[in-house]
């Protein structure tokens, strides 16, 4: 298969340590599709009482997001109440199982007691009343949790939220069998992704090759020179939502939601206590993480010097020239199964009265 040759940017030095899976629109639309599944439930009046008047799932799905900065504006006196009762609140939008691997399990390589299975478990237990210090050892709120559950069940579904890739010093992706392996020295951690570099010019030329439909026109910002790469991470954050988006010929999210619910999509429903579901969409993200990283090859590492002085590594990468399609195709499935697991979620928490 014809390979895109993807290049360092030249001066890129980042240290990349926040992870936005699927940006606001994406994040928006799961929680649109659950808002439009839930209509008429029982659980659409349970959410109504613990959010703030006009509060959707939609409107709330980017708060810990928000929380890590300015970008959404100020932040309010509960986003810092929030971060200060929760310093490793960054935590919770991921873990880092290899994506070679099947199935997730607690304390296991890349697995962390505050990352994202953990968090979504707490905050489900939250919800059904169960808050304990053990089932709650982070104090969450119900409507902190409520908000947790949304979020992160949309940043379970991105595969590079759950299925990470490690490199050794041959520049090849490997399975840490340990976390003392995990020394920078013989494997390197890719950070989600963030620091295996695209090309901004080749991912256009795929683009066009792939044929995906027009966008909206991207503002030039004065002053601001063009970024000639981009993290993988972000990719799959943002480039692939975007696709899937004028992929499915609409623009905003809430149309987006629209359209999967019209398709009717056999989406499986998830078995067991609910609690355990997490574990479930986990396993189902690293399935999903391997095509992620289907004929993805990492190139030669060039050493990096961030901000503060520290030394880490990032990979040009090699991605299939078609790689728009079937990775917009994930995104789309992906969004739209979040979406679906969270309506389901929340109906079992809050079940209809029989």
């Amino acid at each position: 298969m014809k390979k895109l040759t993807c290049v360092l940017a030249l001066a890129t030095a980042f240290a990349a340590t926040n992870a936005f899976a699927w940006g606001n629109d994406g994040h928006k639309a799961v929680g649109a599709i659950a808002d439009k599944l839930l209509k008429g439930k029982r659980a659409e009046k349970m959410i109504k009482e613990i959010l703030l008047p006009g509060e959707t799932l939609a409107s709330i799905s980017v708060w810990p997001d928000c929380v890590k900065g300015n970008w959404c504006g100020p932040q309010t006196p509960e986003m810092l109440a929030y971060v200060a009762a929760n310093p490793k609140h960054s935590t919770y939008h991921y873990t880092d199982v290899p994506f070679q691997l099947a199935h997730y399990h607690d304390g296991d390589v890349g697995t962390d007691e505050d990352d994202i299975v953990q968090t979504l478990k707490e905050a489900i237990a939250v919800l059904q009343g169960n808050d304990n210090e053990k089932t709650n050892p982070h104090h969450f709120t119900k409507r902190q949790a409520l908000i947790l559950l949304v979020h992160m069940t949309g940043d379970i579904h991105q595969p590079l939220h759950v299925g990470a890739a490690f490199v050794d010093k041959t520049n090849t992706f490997v399975v840490p069998k340990t976390k003392a392996e995990l020394d920078n020295v013989s494997v390197f951690d890719s950070v989600g992704g963030n620091n295996l570099l695209m090309s901004e010019e080749k991912i256009a030329a795929a683009e066009k090759g792939a044929a995906i439909p027009p966008g909206e026109p991207v503002p030039v910002v004065e002053g601001k020179p063009k970024a000639l790469t981009k993290p993988f991470h972000t990719y799959w954050d943002v480039t692939a939502v975007d696709y899937a988006f004028r992929r499915t010929s609409v623009k905003t999210y809430d149309q987006f939601a629209q359209a999967m619910i019209d398709k009717k999509p056999a989406v499986a429903a998830n078995t067991g206590e609910v609690t355990t579901w997490p574990y479930q969409w986990a396993d189902d993200s690293l399935v999903v993480s391997k095509e992620a990283f289907k004929d993805v090859v990492p190139g030669v590492a060039t050493q990096q010097t961030s901000k503060k002085g520290t030394l880490y590594y990032t990979w040009p990468l090699e991605v299939p020239a078609n790689y728009p399609v079937p990775s917009s195709d994930i995104a789309r499935t992906q969004m739209t199964k979040a979406g679906y697991h969270l309506a389901q979620a929340l109906e079992a928490i809050f079940p209809d009265a029989k």
